[in-house]
Order: structure tokens, then sequence, then C-alpha cells
């Protein structure tokens, strides 16, 4: 045959289709390997399970947490993993449950901006609880697990396009976790589908409790990671599960996306793109939508020597999305769950106080007078952005009682990879989130996590990580 007759024989081969979602991600899930990560994947790795261990210890103080410990004594007994900082042992599931809570319950934990994800939340309870439980994990099958865990979580997010109906964090979350137990338990491929397929069909949790600002938000994260423990066991075990959950015709994306979802557009990076490495810190322990406020607003008191007194008021301009998510008003009596969520009284804290802090949300705070006056006078606007989805850019314009109008844009978030945090103040976050747990952690037993994960490759057993993570012996 000439080479212009196997040139046209091949063209008119049919090509090969492309992976659906599911096989592409399944098939990452399974070959990658630790020595397959790009040094800053293994980097973000360290530093961002450095920051899920701290905002979970923090998260025991929470005033949720007695009746969720008391609920989850009532659904069994048993001594299979830890809950953070205040030591209780409880069955595997129950205890993801409560510290994946933990470590949302504040707002504080990690974010991936573009795809509005917290997935550590789910992630980082889950790989450690299974750790203690299970024995014999070092740090790198941890690193690889987590990092091949969290892109499968983003990237089903990233794939969505629709207006948030169902709330991401958890769904994605609780998906992100099976897959990380998944990837630590080395199941093969069938299993690891069944137990996918398992715990989408436990998939739960509605933008209705954060409209409402309940503090049922941060429990649908502890939900799904309870679920995707549950799904996990299952399938170990030999049940299957539905197996096209992406693009099949009642799938995540036809269900819960509306049939919006654009996968083709997000494929190409799978097995690429570590999702990993473009995480966000949160510098402030409120909901991400807040923070260009706050941020804007601290930049500007502080450039121009501006004092509380001299605002009269400030609006924020941005999309629809932030709109709906922050722009309630603070009303007294409100819950903490609420004012994390209220651009308003975050600002007015901020603009009070020059910080916003753990301490912020503890009830004298939010009583305080002044700040629910402020609040009242800061409003934020839809900028007309016409991505539903889209968090930034955002405007801020500070007035002055003095007629004057200082304005300054926000194209990125602190925090965020082209706003990161600094190891130092990673781990000056890391210390007050210590020392605000209840019971506090000692500093000695904060400065070993710090230097223990910092250096996570090399850790041989992390059970000798995880019993550090109560106050006390």
């Amino acid at each position: 045959m000439s080479g212009a007759q196997t040139t046209a024989a091949r063209d008119a081969e049919p090509s090969q289709p492309a992976a659906s979602a599911i096989d592409a991600l399944v098939a990452h899930l399974q070959r990658l390997r630790y020595e397959d990560l790009p040094a800053e994947a293994v980097a973000a790795a360290r530093t961002f399970l450095l920051d899920a261990i701290g905002v979970g210890l923090s998260g025991s103080r929470h005033p949720r947490m007695a009746a969720l410990k008391h609920a989850a004594a009532a659904l069994g007994q048993g001594a299979e993993a830890t809950v953070w900082a205040s030591g209780e042992r409880l069955p595997l599931a129950s205890a993801v449950m409560l510290n994946a809570y933990q470590v949302f319950n504040q707002e504080f934990d990690a974010i991936h901006d573009r795809a509005v994800v917290h997935a550590f939340a789910c992630i980082a309870p889950a790989a450690l609880g299974y750790a203690e439980r299970e024995g014999g994990v070092d740090g790198r099958r941890l690193i690889t697990a987590v990092a091949a865990g969290l892109d499968f979580a983003i990237h089903v997010a990233l794939a969505q396009r629709a207006p948030m109906r169902f709330f991401r964090p958890a769904m994605c979350g609780g998906l992100g976790a099976t897959a990380t137990l998944c990837k630590l338990a080395g199941l093969d491929e069938a299993a690891t589908r069944d137990a996918l397929g398992l715990a989408y069909s436990h998939l739960s949790g509605t933008m209705q409790a954060h409209i409402e600002g309940s503090p049922a938000v941060g429990l649908q994260v502890g939900l799904n990671a309870r679920a995707a423990v549950t799904a996990f066991e299952l399938a170990r075990a030999g049940f299957p599960g539905p197996r096209d959950i992406l693009e099949g015709p009642f799938g995540y994306f036809a269900l819960y996306d509306a049939g919006q979802a654009r996968w083709d557009e997000v494929a190409g990076d799978v097995g690429r793109v570590f999702q990993i490495a473009r995480m966000s810190h949160k510098p402030y322990p409120t909901g991400r939508a807040t923070h260009s406020g706050i941020g804007a607003a601290l930049r500007l008191m502080r450039e121009h020597a501006l004092r509380p007194g001299d605002i009269a008021g400030m609006k924020v301009y941005a999309s629809s999305l932030i709109v709906r998510l922050v722009g309630r008003p603070a009303r007294p009596g409100m819950d903490s769950a609420t004012a994390r969520l209220c651009m308003g009284y975050t600002v007015a804290t901020a603009i009070l106080h020059g910080q916003v802090g753990i301490q912020d949300f503890d009830p004298d705070a939010l009583a305080d007078p002044r700040r629910l006056e402020l609040a009242a006078r800061i409003e934020v606007l839809d900028d007309g952005n016409p991505d539903p989805n889209a968090m930034c850019p955002q405007r801020v314009e500070l007035h002055l009682r003095d007629g004057r109008c200082l304005a300054l844009d926000m194209p990125e978030f602190p925090g965020s990879p082209a706003l990161p945090l600094d190891e130092a103040a990673q781990d000056a976050k890391f210390r007050a989130c210590c020392a605000s747990a209840q019971p506090p952690v000692p500093p000695d037993r904060a400065e070993a996590l710090i230097r223990r994960l910092r250096r996570l490759e090399d850790a041989a057993e992390l059970r000798e990580i995880v019993a550090l993570l109560s106050a006390a012996d």
C-alpha cells in the first residue's frame, strides 16, 4: 500500500472516543504515584494538610460540637479514630463526621477559588482517620492519595456551569474523600468505581442551609465525609454501585448542574494540572466571598491612616453569586454561622478592630452594637458579571465622612496563589488555631505538629502524627 493510500486508510478509520469523565478520573486515581507528583504539588499537600489540621483543631471550640458529639455517641460506640483536640475515640465514620465538621465549621479551611470547593474538610479527616485505624500508612502514601482525591473533587466542580443550587463543597468533597480512601487502601479499578458510585448515591446538601446562615452548612460537609467512609467500606466488602455517575442520564452533571456541565473544557487537565497547587488559604475565619471586602477595607484603612470614625459606609461590587452568598444583613441575635457569611458584619469587624479573628464570632462580639451599626452601612451590589459562579473580581468603595471615596479593585482573593500567605503567616495561623482549640493544644504539641507536617514525606508511620491531634495524652 502506498504512503498516500496508507494515510487515506488511516484517516478513514473511526477515531477513538474520548474517555468519559468517570473513566478519566478513575484512571488518574489508579495510575498516580508519588514520583509523578511535581515538587509544587508535594509542597502544597504538606501546606494544606497543616492548614486543615489547624482549623480542625480550632473547630473543636464551636458551640455546636456538644450536640454533635451526643448524637455521634448514639450512633454507635468504638475506638477506631480520634476526635481532634478533645480526644474522644469513635468508630471511623463518626470520628470523620465530627472532624470534617470541625474543619469546616469556622469557615477557615482552604478553598479552590475557581471551583468554589473546600474539599480538604472531607478529605483530610477521612485520610487521617483511615491511617490511624489501619496503621502502616506513611507520609508519601498520604500525600499521593490526598493529591489524587483532591483532583477528583476539583475537576468535577470545575466542569460545572449552572448557578449553585446544591452545596458543592460538601458534595464534591465527599466524592474526593471517597477517592482518597480508595487510593490509600489500594482498591482496584472495579472496587474504586463501586465506592464512587455508592458515594454518589449518598450525596446530599443544598444551598438552603447557606441562604439561611444555618450551622447545617458545615454539617453537610460532615455528613458527606461520613458517607465517603460508608461507601468505601461497602465497596471494599464487595457491594456494587452505579457506574456512570457523572455523565449518565441521572448522573451528577445532569442532576446537580442541570445538564450544563462542560467536561470537555476540563478533561485535558486531568493528570496534567494538579489542583492541589491551586488551592488558597483563608486568612480570615469567614465565608470566602467576604475576603476581598475585608482585605480591601484593611488595606485602605492602613494606607490612608483612617480611623473607624472616618467611615461613612462602604460598597462592594461583585457577582450575583457573591451578593447571594454574603449580601445578607447583620442582625442582633444572629448565629455565628450567619455572621461568618455576612459581608457587613465581617468588614465592620475589620474596620473597628484592624483584623478578623477566631474570637470575633463569639457571643459577646456578635452582640456588639457598634459592629451591627457599621455593618448596616456596608452594601454588597451586583456588578453585572455574566458568570453565575464568579467569585472574583470585586471592587470596593470606601465612603468617608469628609465626602471622599476611596476605591480599590480586588482581582484576586487574599490567600490565593496570586496573593499567597507566606510560611510565617501560615504557621502563625496554625498556632492561633491550636491555642483556640477546646481544650487548647499545648504549644509544644503545636510546634511538633508543624515540624512533622512540614516534612510529611519523611513520616514512616502517620499514627505518630495523629497521636498529637488531641490536647493531651
